[in-house]
């Protein structure tokens, strides 16, 4: 933790010779990552230049293009715009996904360059405003969405930063002003511990991250160490059944933010929420699942406590629309359904199955999933198998590594093994399409963190074609 506090300690200090973020040049390693595109969207807003690197192109790479930041996929110093290779009026922002070896890294951090990890950059814009936090394992990024858009809607100036494609805003930023800022808290690498917010909220605390932190009871300690950043006279609010102190929310429960008279009316859910103040009565809310329900409960007690309204929250919570693969229709009609979702955790997964056996009673499932780190594949394999089992009829994709190399025995094959389904297959990309095609599933559901999302417009376009 003295480390930590620490590099937080010199990296406030390098910024005041700065007078804050002064820098005139941002140039980001990892530009095409979800968080650092948000960042380097805020900074193109605030009149800064702006360029980088990543690995591959993408549509998120794509789109920042079209904004005129340029951006190379070659680690060569020899590919930077020289206004950028100023120590004097560039910072560099990197992501901790980037491997230590990385040539153009290695060149500015030899060169006199303020060198700093995204959470950094996002702690130093957020530590000068009215800042909520939303931290957990799961639900992270559709929290921070819908609590940026309640607040948006209710008139709040505000910067929000989220970890995926807002369908209200196709961005991955809110920006409406800079008094009050929504940033997701990130365990992964302990990078929450760069903020200090006014408001907190702790969603979960699965084991996760086993990587980084070894073993799970070291995970949920970062997490104890985060609610200490929260600033003096804030707010924690946690999950009922978290062993933290702090205002608690929960579904048909005794919580102090509860759900009570759930009804599902039009593929939509309408509820009441009882708060510590009163009952607010018949909200609607669109997205399926009990795990969207909790977290546009807890988006909707922040909102309160910071005092937004109750009649635009409940307006507002109506009109929300979403999160790009977050539980998104790809296709909706009455004899397919085609979804795509981001899970990449057992726990996850799960909360995908109930939603879509809820949504969906008595309709035959097809779960595609692909595994995501080889790491995570083989600490919960065995939870990954119970999961999976759960569905129809299961197609796996090998693994995805990302910054991982392979672990010896860990494969996809392993874990198909383990399912206690006999309607199981592995297949690779390239035999994906076809073996869809084969399947006489109803509802049909891409699952994965990994490049599995590149393949959803592939997926839909063949199922369009045969319907």
């Amino acid at each position: 933790m003295s480390k930590e506090k620490n590099n937080i300690s010199t990296t406030k200090k390098g910024l005041q010779s700065k007078k804050g973020l002064g820098w005139d040049n941002i140039y980001f390693i990892g530009i095409g990552g979800i968080g650092m595109s948000a960042l380097a969207r805020y900074f193109l807003a605030k009149n800064k230049c702006v360029a980088g690197y990543d690995k591959t192109k993408t549509a998120i790479t794509d789109a920042l293009s079209v904004l005129n930041i340029k951006i190379h996929f070659d680690d060569a110093v020899k590919n930077i715009d020289v206004k950028f290779l100023n120590p004097e009026n560039t910072l560099v922002v990197y992501t901790p996904a980037i491997p230590k070896n990385h040539i153009e890294l290695k060149y500015f951090k030899t060169n006199g360059f303020k060198v700093l990890k995204r959470s950094e950059v996002l702690g130093l814009i957020t530590q000068n405003t009215f800042c909520l936090a939303v931290a957990g394992t799961h639900g992270k990024t559709t929290t921070t969405s819908i609590l940026g858009h309640l607040m948006y809607e209710c008139g709040v100036e505000l910067t929000a930063f989220l970890g995926g494609i807002s369908e209200n805003y196709n961005s991955n930023l809110i920006l409406k002003g800079t008094k009050v800022s929504v940033v997701e808290a990130d365990e992964f690498d302990r990078s929450f511990l760069t903020l200090s917010p006014d408001l907190a909220c702790i969603t979960s605390m699965d084991a996760d991250h086993l990587d980084i932190y070894g073993k799970a009871s070291e995970l949920v300690n970062s997490f104890k160490d985060f609610s200490k950043k929260i600033k003096p006279n804030g707010k924690l609010f946690v999950k009922n059944g978290l062993l933290l102190e702090g205002i608690t929310y929960g579904i048909e429960d005794h919580s102090d933010y509860s759900i009570q008279n759930i009804k599902i009316e039009n593929g939509s859910y309408v509820f009441d929420v009882k708060t510590p103040k009163t009952v607010l009565k018949n909200l609607e809310f669109n997205l399926p699942g009990r795990h969207n329900l909790s977290n546009a409960l807890i988006a909707l007690a922040m909102a309160v406590e910071y005092g937004c309204p109750y009649q635009q929250l409940a307006m507002a919570l109506a009109s929300y629309k979403g999160v790009k693969r977050r539980f998104t229709y790809q296709i909706k009609t009455e004899d397919l359904v085609f979804i795509d979702d981001y899970a990449h955790h057992p726990a996850e997964i799960n909360a995908v199955y109930q939603a879509v056996t809820e949504m969906y009673p008595n309709k035959k499932v097809l779960a595609i999933f692909q595994p995501h780190l080889y790491s995570r594949t083989r600490d919960f394999i065995d939870d990954f198998a119970e999961s999976l089992s759960l569905f129809n009829e299961i197609i796996l994709l090998d693994i995805y590594p990302a910054r991982e190399l392979p672990i010896k025995g860990v494969t996809s094959k392993w874990l198909l093994d383990k399912i206690n389904n006999t309607n199981k297959q592995l297949v690779s990309k390239s035999e994906l399409l076809k073996t869809i095609h084969k399947s006489d599933a109803q509802i049909i559901i891409t699952m994965g963190a990994g490049d599995i999302g590149a393949e959803v417009k592939h997926i839909k376009k063949q199922l369009d074609i045969a319907s």
